[in-house]
């Protein structure tokens, strides 16, 4: 079986997104189901993968990132509202047997994403 994991990086300061909420949802005919939140850690990983086993089915996905949260608790000025705020990442998931890495590499005016290994 395969698993989902994911890690911030804040590339404005050059140091892992820690304290960072992320919402996992299963997108189904345009509806969201939540399947729970993690907060990243000291490295800007989660403790244990976001989804795995039989949790982890083909099909869409989202992860929401709450990001104007960490920016505000690490000092990062910025006018309100922010530019970015709440970061939605919607993927797809095609082979459960597979890992699939979904990081956000973040800064106050920016992010990206891929899949990772």
């Amino acid at each position: 079986m395969g698993w989902l994991t994911t890690h911030v990086l804040d590339t404005a300061k050059g140091q892992p997104g820690e304290g960072i909420t992320i919402e996992v949802f299963r997108v189904c005919a345009g509806k969201r189901e939540h399947l729970g939140s993690v907060v990243t850690n000291s490295d800007g990983r989660c403790d244990e993968p976001v989804l795995q086993g039989e949790d982890f089915t083909p099909g869409e996905y989202e992860l929401v990132f709450h990001a104007g949260d960490y920016l505000r608790t690490h000092g990062i000025e910025a006018t309100e509202p922010r530019f970015l705020d709440v970061i939605p990442l919607r993927f797809g998931v095609a082979d459960e047997s597979q890992h699939y890495h979904v990081p956000l590499l973040l800064s106050p005016f920016g992010y990206s994403t891929y899949r990772g290994s």
